[in-house]
Formats: C-alpha cells, structure tokens, sequence
C-alpha cells in the first residue's frame, strides 16, 4: 500500500466527494479479486461506484464528467486496483 498521501483533485471536494481518513480492502464481487485502497483511493472508488448508478440513468453533463474524471485518477493513481476493480 502506498505510504504518501496523494492529492485529491479540487473537482471532487467542489463535487461533495467525501475523503476518508483510513483505506481498506475491497474485493470485485464479479471476479472475487480483492485490492487494498489509500484512504484517497477508497474515497474515489467510493465515488466512481456511487456516480455509476446515477450516472447510466441521467443526463446531467457535470456528472458525467466528473465521473470520467473519476475513473481517470483512479487508473493514473493505481493501475493494478484500477484492474482489479474497475476495468
């Protein structure tokens, strides 16, 4: 697991994202596959899988967006656990 804090983009915070203070294990519950996530990278999982239910059945453009934006840092700040839980 990472040990530095890394940034989370000013679109999140602006959006409502909530940063949590400790990371954890999260496991694809398609292939069984599990990850461990900085507190950063558990906050835009969280997002991304939040957004994605919203996200499919509405046309509101900014949360669109700020979804791919999502998905961008996750697989530029963690590529393997992008892999394991997102791809």
């Amino acid at each position: 697991m990472k040990t530095t804090k890394q940034v989370l983009p000013k679109w999140f915070t602006d959006s409502g994202g909530m940063l949590y203070t400790d990371g954890d294990s999260v496991t694809n519950p398609f292939s069984g596959q599990s990850t461990d996530l900085t507190a950063e990278e558990l906050s835009i999982y969280d997002f991304i899988k939040g957004t994605e239910l919203v996200t499919f059945s509405s046309n509101d453009k900014s949360l669109i967006n700020n979804f791919n934006k999502a998905i961008r840092w996750f697989r530029n700040e963690n590529v393997d656990a992008y892999y394991i839980l997102l791809d």
